[in-house]
């Protein structure tokens, strides 16, 4: 979640007759393997990921479809996911009601953090139930003190991976993720799980700082643009149904199969 403020040797089959080794003796194995993997380390990824220095500091180093991935925030800024003005700064009740849950809904929150959504739908789905659905054992800990806190019963802290959440196969009827997709380390593959999860009539939540909007007071990185989400959502076979912007600072994106 986000805080307040390329050369290489590309040999293909026509470039080695036309290259000086035309004139030698056969490509010994040894050189041929040599050859074959500075082809491929040329060629783009066909996963659409790519390793390269920084432009942002606050980034990994790691870029999807051109976007570079953003450091995850740990559970030490667990208070800032919880601080006092966040409703009124991210209108969090106008996400809530523009979800239009139905109280039979099963919800994963991915990216739960410390549940500030989870426990904000499990009255909304009485007879459904929230997977909050978070990589790190302390926010999972604040999860499950607060589940017994306020009873909410419909809640199951779920322990995901960098590139798995863990959801059940087409038992998902929406998936929330709130100012997080663009810190996943393993975009395309945690979205392809996402995917398998979804019910026929499933959704996808995207909601993301606008990149469009430089008076968004946060940095660059921690947004993302309604063009570079649809990129990358239709990469894995997701499509844009509605693209929601009664947030004050946010995109809601919504996706389906």
């Amino acid at each position: 979640m986000p805080f307040p403020k390329k050369s290489l040797l590309q040999i293909g089959a026509a470039g080695l007759l036309a290259g000086p080794l035309a004139c030698t003796q056969p490509l010994t194995e040894s050189t041929a393997a040599q050859l074959t993997e500075e082809r491929r380390q040329a060629l783009p990824d066909s996963s659409g990921y790519e390793h390269r220095a920084p432009q942002d500091l606050n980034g990994i180093g790691k870029y999807y479809l051109g976007r570079q991935i953003a450091h995850v925030m740990g559970h030490e800024g667990a208070a800032w996911l919880e601080r006092s003005d966040r409703q009124q700064e991210e209108g969090t009740d106008i996400l809530l009601r523009e979800l239009h849950l139905k109280p039979t809904d099963v919800v994963a929150d991915i990216g739960a953090g410390t549940g500030f959504f989870t426990f904000r739908i499990s009255p909304l789905v009485p007879q459904g139930k929230v997977l909050a659905v978070d990589i790190q054992p302390e926010m999972l800990t604040v999860l499950r003190e607060t589940k017994g806190r306020l009873h909410a019963n419909n809640v199951v802290p779920v322990r995901g991976t960098t590139d798995n959440p863990n959801l059940p196969e087409k038992g998902v009827d929406l998936v929330l993720v709130v100012d997080a997709y663009h810190e996943f380390d393993h975009p395309r593959e945690m979205m392809r799980s996402i995917r398998n999860s979804l019910t026929p009539s499933g959704r996808v939540a995207l909601v993301e700082y606008r990149a469009e909007d430089p008076k968004v007071p946060v940095k660059r990185i921690h947004k993302m643009s309604i063009a570079q989400a649809r990129r990358e959502m239709a990469a894995i076979g997701l499509r844009l149904t509605d693209s929601i912007e009664s947030l004050p600072q946010q995109h809601l994106l919504i996706f389906r199969r």
